[in-house]
């Protein structure tokens, strides 16, 4: 297994954790030189608080983890395309690469409503691959909002 599929087959783990807590399924972990250095998975329900996205808890537990806020050479591997406010957050701490699973149509902002990440205005850069385990990243959203439909139908 190639490593970009191994650490988005851990953020896929966060995802199911995020499930099975009743949270959208979105998990993300913060890699340093190969090693899991963050771990997030949603958990705006559980603690109500709107910042509480998987991406941002793995950012955070990594500058934890480094002592800093500044996550140079950092990866974050998320299994949903990140919001406006993540993608921003991925700037702001300087994270060197991004890889994620599945796009978000509905407020993907690093190519499908928006491209925070390729604005040249921006003092950093940050590379970007997607579409690593793109289907399994997408069925556990598409079998957790189908969960969550039937029992509302009920």
């Amino acid at each position: 297994m190639h490593a970009d599929e191994q650490f988005m087959s851990m953020a896929l783990e966060q995802a199911e954790l995020a499930a099975s807590q009743g949270e959208v399924p979105v998990g993300a972990v913060a890699v340093l030189q190969g090693q899991v250095i963050g771990r997030g998975h949603n958990r705006r329900e559980t603690e109500q608080n709107p910042l509480a996205h998987a991406e941002l808890l793995a950012l955070g537990e990594a500058a934890q983890h480094l002592g800093a806020w500044r996550l140079l050479g950092v990866q974050l591997f998320v299994t949903l395309e990140p919001c406006t406010m993540c993608a921003g957050a991925l700037i702001q701490s300087r994270i060197s690469r991004l890889v994620f699973g599945a796009r978000d149509a509905k407020a993907g902002a690093v190519g499908s409503l928006y491209h925070v990440l390729e604005d040249s205005r921006h003092n950093h850069h940050v590379e970007v691959v997607e579409g690593v385990l793109e289907e399994p990243c997408a069925f556990v959203l598409k079998k957790f909002f189908s969960a969550l439909r039937q029992s509302k139908a009920r």
